[in-house]
């Protein structure tokens, strides 16, 4: 499963600058205002989004289907624009301006989904304030490659605490969702939906004025470099003129590179975009796209090419991963919703143990990064203890024992039902925090394979894709979840013919989601399959020092 990652230190962009107790405490600044600023951000985000049907549904009074409907709409729009602010990052704007400008667009969203709330005005004006919530949240994919910025990639110890980073932000995100997830949703339901949403808009507020603090110690050399699209497209077009050349036994005499005119390598005299570091060759793919940029591109040029076409398999196995995942939210409170939920004279709703998968990822964050990772260094002799396709191949193996643990508790609710039947107030003679088990193992899995990718994305990308290459790996998780629902669609279709109930009927105490689970389970291990292959095939990126 371990492809063979390149020992070629990274170069570094700023000119190799050695480590430092200055910088190290600039860097930690920075890292520590970012962090900071995402917990904010999620907050404000899970604070308005967890509890969004039902404001559609009782106070702007929609039906059941047309609030669901709106809020999938809602998010499914705040699953594109990342892509627009990850573009603009790199193309035009940077990094830093990309996330100074989507902030203010936030703030803007959020104060008027407040005062819409607050004052009762018409549905218009509070779906105006909650696109522009959906719009400003772009700048929360761009937010990891900045973090990562702050680390000199040529300097080993730096590199370590470049790979720690990705694990205390996605940590920092699940703080945010937790809070924002149950304080704040608790707020809207007991106090009111002016306050409730006003928390979040207090809180966007608050994360500009934390990222603005921390601008003396951002490190911003990270310069953009004009539209990756544009210089995609030139490679494209260079080969499909040069699709008839004949290439030698050795392709060094193919390729062209500009040479270094001035000693600065990365300036725009070199053939590199400005911040960019060279990409050294490899054999992977065709190099027929070897003087207009439409005709003759560097071997860097190809090379960033290459990366993202190496990238996509990597990212199309995150689509089941995903799907699976997303269980939490449907089937595993399908499950829990016929189980026992009272506590000491409480009521806990299905849909709330979700919290113990975030409480899982907020233990198994510190474990992996101080107890896990120093042991696998050891004995791996990797900087990292883990290669990154390494990572991400632990958790989808970890969430297929997630399905497995899942459908063993089918099995089990079943027999009760068979054995005990159903009490008199519709539930099991049985614990809906025997559910607890599955949420914590998803977490873990969380760790190895979401954070995984978010550090992949970045590490892998061009220097001047890595906020589009990071808001592409995003979007694996929203094909998810549609891929999840096509298979719902599908298995339950195909289990309910000839009159039979199948897997998933509306009274899922008369279906069989444990075969449902164990299907899914199946899917995970083919996917895992086809990631071995692919992890096996993978080309590490290689840069120039």
């Amino acid at each position: 499963m371990e492809a063979v990652e390149s020992n070629v230190q990274h170069g570094d962009s700023a000119g190799g600058r050695p480590s430092s107790t200055k910088k190290d405490r600039r860097n930690t600044w920075a890292s520590a205002f970012i962090l900071v600023n995402n917990f904010l951000q999620y907050t404000a985000y899970f604070g308005v989004s967890t509890n969004l049907v039902n404001y559609l549904k009782f106070r702007l009074h929609e039906s059941s289907k047309s609030a669901a409907n709106n809020v999938t709409n809602w998010q499914g729009t705040g699953s594109i624009t990342p892509l627009l602010a990850a573009y603009l990052a790199d193309a035009f704007l940077g990094r830093y301006w990309t996330i100074l400008i989507f902030i203010i667009i936030s703030i803007l969203g959020y104060g008027v989904v407040t005062v819409s709330a607050a004052a009762a005005l018409q549905g218009s004006v509070f779906y105006a304030g909650l696109y522009l919530v959906a719009l400003g949240g772009g700048l929360l994919v761009v937010m990891a490659p900045f973090g990562a910025d702050q680390f000199d990639e040529s300097d080993e110890v730096e590199r370590r605490r470049q790979s720690s980073f990705f694990n205390w932000f996605y940590l920092s995100l699940n703080c945010g969702s937790l809070i924002g997830g149950t304080v704040v949703v608790w707020v809207q339901t007991s106090v009111g939906w002016g306050i409730g949403y006003g928390i979040p808009a207090i809180f966007c507020a608050i994360s500009a004025a934390v990222f603005l603090a921390g601008t003396a110690t951002y490190r911003r050399d990270r310069l953009p470099g004009g539209s990756p699209l544009t210089r995609i497209a030139q490679v494209v077009v260079a080969a499909v003129r040069k699709y008839d050349v004949v290439v030698p036994a050795d392709a060094s005499l193919l390729l062209h590179e500009c040479d270094d005119v001035d000693g600065d390598v990365g300036d725009a005299g070199d053939g590199v975009i400005q911040g960019g570091r060279r990409l050294v060759h490899t054999a992977q793919f065709s190099d027929k796209a070897s003087p207009s940029p439409w005709r003759l591109c560097t071997v860097t040029q190809v090379e960033e090419l290459k990366c993202v076409l190496r990238l996509l398999p990597v990212w199309a196995t995150g689509i089941i991963y995903a799907a699976a995942y997303t269980q939490m939210s449907t089937t595993f409170i399908l499950q829990g919703d016929t189980l026992d939920p009272r506590v000491a004279g409480f009521k806990v709703p299905a849909a709330v143990l979700s919290v113990f998968d975030t409480l899982s990822v907020m233990l198994w964050v510190p474990l992996y990064d101080r107890a896990i990772v120093p042991l696998a260094r050891r004995a791996t002799g990797h900087d990292r203890g883990f290669t990154q396709l390494a990572r991400m191949g632990v958790g989808l193996v970890v969430l297929t024992l997630a399905m497995l643990v899942a459908g063993a508790l089918e099995v089990a609710r079943r027999r009760v039902i068979a054995r005990h039947g159903i009490l008199d107030d519709g539930y099991l003679p049985m614990s809906i925090f025997w559910q607890v088990p599955q949420y914590v193992v998803v977490g873990a899995s969380e760790v190895f394979t979401f954070i995984g990718q978010m550090e992949f994305f970045y590490d892998q990308a061009p220097d001047g894709m890595r906020s589009l290459c990071s808001a592409l790996s995003s979007t694996s998780f929203a094909l998810g979840n549609y891929a999840s629902s096509a298979i719902v669609a599908v298995v339950a279709r195909a289990t309910a013919r000839g009159g039979r109930l199948g897997w998933i009927p509306d009274d899922i105490n008369r279906g069989h989601l444990d075969d449902f689970f164990w299907l899914l389970a199946v899917l995970c291990v083919g996917n895992f399959a086809a990631y071995l292959v692919i992890a096996r095939w993978y080309t590490y990126k290689k840069t120039v020092d």
